[in-house]
Parts: structure tokens; sequence; C-alpha cells
């Protein structure tokens, strides 16, 4: 199968700054990921606030460009793209963010922010077209368009703000959709309806979608597969349920154990104690990256970065443990 969009081991490297001596920082270090022409699935991007979940996004999307590696789609490189083609790419890979109120223009009622893209794209031949396409889009998102059209963002809820997003988004029709933390800052009652928008305008539409997040119960209700990051690498990935039910890597181990069960009945008795990510981060490490948090480190873990291991069918795990 052919791949639509590939990353191919893409690394990014911030500079920290400093008088005499620079530091730097790697976010993301030799992620690779692939979505195909033919199959249409929800992987999940998943891993701690530091993991690099947002970088990777933003590399996805040409915001930023990759210290080293490739982003490929359709087998071109996205920074050597000609105009068409890159507005081309810009139309069929498109993003819905945590905050709609900040990628939403305050200044534009929702209506402007609607048929922005049908003017630009040309998706309708007339104004009574792109009427009717504004209508039917916002219905297909649970809003009408009485009720939002003639209104700023700030006069919407955030529920309604991020449905007028995901509307823009289908408007276009992608083939990829990048939904990062969609659901983060949306009132815990409207969650599962934003998350059942997106898995039927996916299937209505063919389109893949890559969800980040940092919570793996939302990412649940939706998700096909699941590639799980720490300080920017990838330490387990495959199928959702079968890595959630059954995880190998100890650090996807520990993110598993942290979830608590919504049962008042059920006490956690655990304690889940690590190191801050942030100052792991910082640190001079020659092995593998969670060594150094890890209660089954061995001796190696300490001395060699363990590769990325097939394990099972279509399931990978970086541990030294299962080499």
């Amino acid at each position: 199968m052919n791949d639509l969009l590939e990353a191919k081991n893409i690394t990014k490297v911030f500079s920290l700054g400093g008088l005499v001596r620079k530091k730097y920082v790697t976010a993301v270090e030799n992620f690779s990921f692939g979505i195909t022409e033919d199959t249409q699935m929800v992987t999940t991007l998943a891993g701690e606030s530091g993991s690099g979940k947002t970088t990777i996004t933003n590399m996805l999307l040409g915001f930023l460009k990759p210290t080293k590696g490739e982003i490929l789609y359709r087998g071109q490189n996205i920074w050597k793209m000609k105009r068409r083609d890159w507005r081309n790419y810009r139309r069929d890979v498109q993003a819905v963010f945590q905050d709609p109120y900040e990628t939403l223009n305050p200044v534009h009622k929702i209506d402007y922010v609607l048929m922005e893209p049908i003017k630009k794209f040309k998706l309708a031949d007339s104004k009574a077209d792109a009427t009717k396409m504004m209508s039917e889009v916002l219905y297909s998102v649970g809003l009408s368009s009485e009720e939002v059209l003639d209104k700023y963002p700030h006069q919407l809820s955030g529920g309604q703000r991020q449905r007028a997003m995901l509307a823009r988004v289908f408007l276009i029709r992608p083939r990829i959709l990048l939904a990062d933390e969609p659901v983060s800052m949306i009132d815990v009652s409207l969650r599962a309806d934003i998350l059942e928008i997106i898995q039927k305008l996916q299937k209505e539409n063919d389109m893949s979608c890559l969800y980040i997040t940092h919570d793996l119960s939302n990412a649940y209700c939706i998700s096909d597969e699941i590639i799980i990051l720490y300080l920017g690498s990838v330490m387990e990935q495959g199928d959702f349920e079968t890595i959630v039910k059954d995880p190998m890597h100890p650090y996807v181990k520990t993110l598993i154990s942290s979830i608590s069960i919504p049962n008042p009945r059920a006490r956690w008795k655990g304690k889940v104690r690590l190191q801050d990510i942030e100052i792991a981060r910082l640190e001079t490490i020659t092995g593998c990256k969670f060594c150094n948090r890890c209660s089954e480190s061995i001796p190696i873990c300490k001395q060699k970065e363990p590769p990325l291991t097939e394990v099972g069918k279509n399931r990978r795990v970086a541990c030294h443990l299962y080499l």
C-alpha cells in the first residue's frame, strides 16, 4: 500500500539559548509514521505533556521544519513542494486544535469563517450553493445556521466553537485530520459528543485521523491504533485495545495503571512515582530514555538505546526486555 502521508525518521531539536554555551533539547527523535491511501483509521498519538506530540503535529502541518528527516505527501517532500502542490496539501491535511477560541478570528463572524474555505478552494458555484453547504455541514456537527452563522466566536460556548471548527474542516473534506487535544478544553459532559462527531464524519468521508492526546480514556472511544511517546521517541505502538489491555513497555504499563477507574466503590491504591519529565528531558542519556524512571531496568538499559522491535502482528516495542 502506498503512503499518503509519511514521516521518515524526523527529529526536531530546539535551542534553549545561553550566553556562553548554548543548550539544546531534542523534542522529537527519529519518529516515523505513515498513513496509507487505502486504509482509513484513527491512530492515537499519546504521551504525557512534554513528550513531543504537538511538535510532531506542527511538523506534519508544515508549521515547523524537521531538523532531520523528511515529511512526504504522496512521496513528495512537503518542504520542496511547488505552490500548487502545497495548496493541495493544505486542503488535504487539516487540523483541529485544543483551543477553538485561539483558532477563530475574534473580529469575524462564523459565516465568514465558513465562507473563507469555500471561496479559497472553490467549493461552491454560487452564493446559494455556499449557503446550503454551510447549513448542511453545521447540521452534521449538531449546530443550526440560524444559531451560529451571524455570531462572533465570543458569543458561542466552547463546545459550539469547537463544533464550528469541525464544520469548517469537514466542509473542506480533507483526506487526513490531525486532531490535537480537541476535547481537553471542552466541558466533560460534551466531550463524548465531539468525539462521536469526529468518528462519524471520519467514516462518512473515508478520512484518516491522527488523534493527539494525553488522555487515553478519551482516545479509547474512537481509536484503532496507538503510538505512545516518551521524550520524543516511540515506546510502543500497535492495536489500541491490545496495548491498553496488555501493555509491554514499562512506561506504557505505568501510563495505563495511572488511569483511574470511574467507580466510586473501587479505591485506587497504587501510587505512581516518576521523575519529573522536564528534569528527565534535560538529562544526558546514552541508553534508554526511560531507564532512570523505570522499575524494571537492567544494566544494558543505561548503555544502549533499544530499537523499536516487532513483537507481534502490527505491534512494536522499544525495550531491551523483549530483544
